[in-house]
């Protein structure tokens, strides 16, 4: 029998993470997330005005994290030191928040319309152009693309590697694949 009294923030948002990692963010109904709590969809939109404004408090420990690599890349005058910065930052992200990444894998095209993650968009292309050295050839535009979905894709594939080997091994495959800045 369903729970009829209003649940925590907490649990719905550890609900919705779950069907967010079964069935995605787009296959997951507000319905499905209340089903998972056992409450009513009336209880869930109690806590939050809709699906999005979930998803935006499940990734913003993640999203702030992300801001501040933004400014401390910005902050490097020096396009090699902005390669590094973006480099080491990323992967500590994306291997931080690798359980975050893994629930939207696949999705981050269509979420990136939001209005909630306009600004992601802007922050990744500052993030693309600071791994590729500042440089507009394609080639170094094109190797840091890949580096950036690779290391998204790699952190929500291998959960079971733990963080440090993880970050070591990406580390490497960066700083092997990324065109040296002179």
């Amino acid at each position: 029998m369903a729970r009829t009294t209003p649940q925590t923030h907490g649990e719905i948002l550890a609900a919705a993470a779950r069907r967010f990692g079964v069935t995605g963010y787009r296959g997951t109904s507000l319905q499905d997330i209340a089903g998972e709590v056992g409450c009513s969809k009336a209880a869930v939109l109690y806590h939050f005005a809709n699906k999005e404004a979930i998803l935006t408090e499940l990734m913003a420990p993640a999203i702030e994290v992300l801001r501040s690599l933004d400014k401390r890349i910005a902050a490097q005058a020096d396009p090699a030191s902005a390669q590094r910065v973006a480099a080491e930052g990323f992967v500590d992200l994306a291997v931080r928040f690798r359980g975050e990444i893994a629930l939207l894998r696949g999705e981050f095209p269509e979420l990136m319309q939001q209005p909630g993650f306009a600004h992601i968009q802007q922050i990744s292309e500052r993030l693309l152009d600071a791994l590729a050295g500042r440089s507009a050839r394609a080639p170094a535009r094109i190797a840091a693309f890949v580096l950036l979905a690779g290391v998204a894709e790699t952190c929500g594939e291998f959960a079971d590697v733990p963080d440090e080997e993880l970050r070591r091994s990406l580390l490497t495959l960066l700083r092997r694949a990324l065109e040296p800045v002179n």
